[in-house]
């Protein structure tokens, strides 16, 4: 039995005045979580299309502070007021008390979980999206993260670690870089490509587990029934050449993109 097909794009960081492509489902619900990293240029744009915004922790430092310097020409209060998130959720350990008293001034909720140790603060936003978030249809969530990538090795690894913990739902890890999102073993992939903002270079990599069988096309130098793992080959530096790329595998296979300035 052929296995069942999942669809990707990057249409949410086109401009907001460029209509959306018919393959990017206009029934899309969006969240956004904040960590604690610099905030990607594009920041205010995917603000403006979610329907759920959280603060992981010290994401609500990046907030108070980041919004207005991407938005320089506006007054920082104003900006500041305008960009309130939903949610501030974490082990608290980071948020500064002043942003904290702000926010929650302002009507945010603050979730308090520094009694989980388990888990990291994106763990804990995902799982709050995905039980609380009042969506019909949660196949047809996408979250997106911001601050997941850059700053210390050990919580960009952590941070891949949710997208296999969570495969089932659509997760993109964003930095003004690149994004990364997994592929699951349970569906072949096509991913449309926007190459006004997104490419050339890509790659797919096996972090979950060996790939002894894994077939692209779309891409400068695909691959057919090919073996990867670390240790062997690793699909990095590869170059989109199609405007869909389409990839199955017998693993579960991260995939990132470049990010055009």
């Amino acid at each position: 039995m052929p296995l069942p097909a999942m669809t990707h794009s990057s249409a949410f960081l086109l401009p907001a005045s460029t209509p959306p492509p018919s393959n990017d489902a206009a029934t899309t619900t969006y969240a956004l979580v904040v960590l604690n990293q610099r905030l990607p240029r594009f920041a205010p744009l995917l603000w403006s299309r979610a329907r759920l915004r959280l603060c992981a922790d010290g994401g609500a430092n990046r907030v108070f502070d980041g919004m207005p310097e991407l938005l320089p020409g506006e007054d920082p209060a104003e900006v500041r007021a305008r960009y309130k998130p939903d949610v501030i959720k974490g082990d608290m350990d980071s948020i500064r008390p002043e942003v904290m008293d702000y926010y929650s001034n302002l009507g945010t909720n603050i979730v308090d979980e520094s009694h989980d140790q388990d888990t990291t603060d994106l763990h804990k936003c995902v799982s709050f999206i995905t039980r609380d978030l009042p969506v019909s249809d949660k196949s047809n969530l996408c979250i997106l993260v911001l601050g997941a990538l850059g700053g210390r090795f050990d919580h960009e690894m952590g941070n891949i670690n949710v997208l296999y913990r969570f495969s089932s739902t659509k997760i993109v890890l964003l930095s003004d870089d690149c994004s990364i999102f997994l592929l699951p073993k349970t569906h072949t992939h096509e991913i449309h490509i926007e190459k006004s903002i997104e490419g050339p270079h890509c790659g797919l990599i096996p972090i979950g587990r060996p790939s002894t069988s894994t077939t692209t096309t779309g891409l400068r130098w695909n691959l057919d029934n090919t073996s990867m793992s670390y240790g062997g080959l690793v699909s990095t530096s590869n170059i989109v050449d199609g405007d869909i790329v389409t990839v199955t595998s017998d693993s579960d296979l991260v995939w990132t993109i470049s990010l055009r300035n």
